[in-house]
Formats: C-alpha cells, structure tokens, sequence
C-alpha cells in the first residue's frame, strides 16, 4: 500500500476494519477494554510524536522568513492575505492544529462511545490517527528527516478531500503572488 493515495488506504483499512469488528465479540468486558486500552495507546502514541516533533522544532529554532499569500476564504470578494512568519512559527502553528484536530477526534470518539454506546469505532480510530500521524508533512520532515521540498515544501499544501473546494484553494509562495500581495498591502504583519 506504500503507492497508494492515503484516502485510498484509509478507505481500505476502514472497511476492513468494520468486516473485523463485525466477528469481535464487543459483548465481553475483557474484550471491550482490550480495545479502549488499544485505543488509549494510540492515542498517547500520536501524543507522543507530536511532542517529540515540538521539541525538535524547538531545538531547531529556524528562523528563516517564509512569505505566502493566505487565500481568501471560499465565497469572499476579497483577495488573499500576505503572511510574513518563520519557519519555526509556521511549524509549530501546523503542529498545534495536528493536535487539536486529534483532540477533537478524541472528543467525538468518548461522546460516541461513552454517551451513544458505539464500540465499533474504537478499532477503525486506533488505526487512522496514528497513520496519520505518521503520514504527516511534519513528521516526514522532523522525524524521518526528508528534506523540504517538493510536496514538503513549506506552506504545506492543503490536503485534498471531500471539503478541500470550500476552503478557498492552496496557499501561494511564488515570487510573484507574495510581491503582488506586498504592492497591495494585504497583510503583511510579521507572526511571532
């Protein structure tokens, strides 16, 4: 599955996932906290590679000056925004959505699950997260130590899916349309 578009392979682990937990027997109170202990740990996995992934951009500290035009938001007559921040801010705010995306899931999984009885659930969510977490632009470049470039490139692109042409399209860091943005005057405030 190493060629495979992630979407593709997240389907696929999904429906396998529901066939699998489909024969578990979710009745058995062993069983059904074997897999809220699965699930915890997956969870304190993502935990902890985000953490490792935060104090690597720490230690790293790169202060590089990366200019990109923000698009405007989907519907909006107004023209994207210049941002000027560093690398190491740019990272660490792409680090704190991972995390609150994940903390979000966590949320939705315990409401599901504690208030709607949903066991099913917690062994497709043991499983996506952390190949997420693992799939991540950040990771690539922290933890397995790719360079940046290409599709690491930062600003990182907006992953596609199913709401990715609300979102108003990728954000530009060409020469040209960050000059454009500057001559403008959009934005340009510098992010600490």
């Amino acid at each position: 599955m190493a060629g495979l578009n992630p979407q593709i392979t997240n389907l696929i682990i999904i429906l396998g996932m529901m066939q699998v937990s489909k024969r578990i027997p979710f009745t058995d109170p062993d069983v059904l906290n074997m897999c809220r202990a699965g699930y915890a740990l997956s969870n304190l996995i993502i935990l902890g590679i985000y953490l490792y992934i935060r104090s690597i951009i720490n230690k790293k500290k790169d202060l590089t000056i990366l200019k990109y035009v923000e698009p405007a938001a989907m519907g909006s007559s107004e023209e994207g925004k210049l941002v000027t921040t560093t690398i190491h801010a740019y990272d660490l705010a792409q680090l704190k959505s991972m995390m609150r995306s994940q903390m979000m899931g966590v949320a939705m999984m315990g409401v599901m699950h504690i208030y709607f009885k949903y066991t099913n659930p917690l062994l497709i969510q043991s499983i996506i997260p952390l190949k997420g977490a693992f799939e991540a632009n950040l990771t690539k470049i922290h933890l397995f130590g790719k360079p940046a470039a290409g599709e690491l490139k930062r600003p990182f692109k907006a992953a596609s899916g199913l709401m990715s042409g609300l979102q108003g399209g990728a954000a530009q860091s060409d020469k040209k349309a960050v000059e454009a943005a500057e001559r403008a005057g959009r934005g340009g405030a510098k992010e600490e």
